[in-house]
């Protein structure tokens, strides 16, 4: 990919994102009343977020086996509410250990 091209590429993103983010403020001139419609705004970042990494975490590691433990992992720590600390570590030290376990067994 050339430079040009990349250019392109990039305004159009950039164009596309700001249109994205504009438009709602354009369209909305006076504060938003409706409780339905603050509530669907309110929780469109969090589902974005979610679309975007939840897909992505079972292509993260060199095993789908590995990675489904570690969501596994976070889920249950998570049901049970604690910290995102806490979630985060157990659930990278559980796709490690099975990493490795794997690993173990595929030598034998």
């Amino acid at each position: 990919m050339d430079n040009i091209q990349f250019f392109i590429y990039l305004a159009i993103m950039a164009i596309s994102t700001y249109l994205i983010r504009a438009i709602p403020f354009a369209l909305a001139s006076k504060k938003i009343e409706n409780t339905f419609i603050k509530s669907f705004l309110c929780y469109i970042p969090y589902a974005v977020l979610a679309a975007m990494t939840f897909p992505a975490v079972f292509y993260a590691t060199k095993n789908p086996i590995s990675a489904t433990v570690g969501v596994i992992i976070a889920f249950i720590l998570a049901l049970f509410k604690r910290g995102l600390m806490t979630v985060a570590i157990a659930a990278c030290a559980g796709v490690f250990i099975t990493e490795i376990a794997l690993r173990y067994v595929v030598l034998f």
